[in-house]
């Protein structure tokens, strides 16, 4: 019984600790990415040598990203009115 009781409360405890660790460590702009998504954006990516854009529209906002070859990110956001 001892033994069928510490299975199931290290089954649980695994279970817990993975699941509770899945979405922790988003970036901004991986939040920015998916709020637009689930809005219906018009998403555009542009990619070049040096960089990527990525523009995403929809009525009430415009984001625009840029990540260039070193690594930095600029985020523009803009409400519509």
């Amino acid at each position: 019984m001892k033994k069928v009781i510490f299975m199931s409360l290290t089954a649980l405890f695994m279970a817990t600790s993975f699941s509770s660790c899945r979405d922790e460590n988003k970036t901004q702009k991986e939040e920015i990415i998916e709020e637009m998504q689930d809005k219906g954006a018009d998403i555009e990516v542009k990619e070049r040598a040096n960089d990527t854009k990525i523009k995403m529209e929809t009525e009430d906002k415009t984001v625009k990203i840029k990540e260039g070859d070193d690594g930095e990110t600029k985020i523009k956001i803009k409400e519509n009115n």
